[in-house]
């Protein structure tokens, strides 16, 4: 209505073709100082998620950052800074699961980077679920699965492969996170906590007996901000983690 003061358009598919570009060197560089090798398909498939996600982003609210430039740094190369060390420990065919996903991040560019390892995207907001299917349909992704649910409400054998990795960027308390999944770790999953800075009074809280198996610090290219990744597994000879 004139007058009133309207959301931010989405940006428009022109728009985002301008910065590709530039987006691509900066991806490609981003990639040398992570180490990956991406072949030329996994680079332009990265570009056209973060032009989904840019574009549909108003409507779907899937992320507060609203700068497909942020998203590029702030997401993308984010996410990509966790591919090397979850990749040393995955073979192919293991299952990774992707809790509180989002608009896929990081189980989309998992997906990518990742093609020989099945990834599960699970979100409780329906159109967050959605716009993962969305995304695995536009870019071909046959090893990329999204669930609309809560965590706790999937099964392995019935909705999934038991998890190697289960996965979060955000999502929870440490806590809360492997209370939550730990029913779906297989017999050697662990978990990888995607965090700011070093959660050590998370840590803390931890039910005694939880193997902390370490905690990465990240360098994110283009981030000067503080990203670690914390891995865990439940105690020796247990199946799953109750909460204390």
């Amino acid at each position: 209505m004139a007058g009133q003061t309207s959301r931010k358009a989405k940006p428009r598919s022109a728009d985002f073709d301008s910065l590709r570009p530039d987006f691509e060197r900066r991806l490609d560089a981003a990639a040398l100082a992570l180490g990956l090798t991406l072949a030329p398909a996994q680079v332009a498939a990265l570009l056209d998620y973060l032009a989904l996600l840019s574009r549909w982003n108003g409507a779907y609210n899937l992320t507060a950052v609203r700068d497909p430039a942020e998203q590029l740094v702030l997401h993308l190369f984010d996410c990509l800074a966790v591919v090397p060390p979850l990749a040393a420990r995955l073979a192919d065919g293991d299952t990774v699961v992707d809790v509180g996903s989002g608009g896929g991040l990081p189980g989309v560019v998992l997906a990518i980077c990742l093609p020989r390892v099945v990834v599960h995207t699970v979100d409780a907001v329906g159109k967050k679920a959605a716009f993962v299917t969305q995304a695995k349909g536009a870019l071909g992704l046959a090893n990329l699965h999204a669930h609309h649910a809560r965590v706790e409400a999937l099964l392995p054998g019935r909705d999934l492969a038991p998890a190697r990795v289960v996965v979060s960027r955000a999502f929870a308390s440490l806590l809360d996170f492997v209370s939550l999944t730990a029913a779906l770790l297989g017999p050697q999953g662990e978990w990888a906590a995607m965090k700011g800075i070093d959660p050590q009074a998370e840590l803390a809280e931890l039910p005694a007996g939880l193997r902390h198996l370490g905690t990465q610090r990240l360098e994110v290219p283009e981030l000067t901000a503080e990203r670690h990744l914390v891995w865990l597994a439940p105690p020796a000879g247990h199946d799953a983690v109750q909460r204390a």
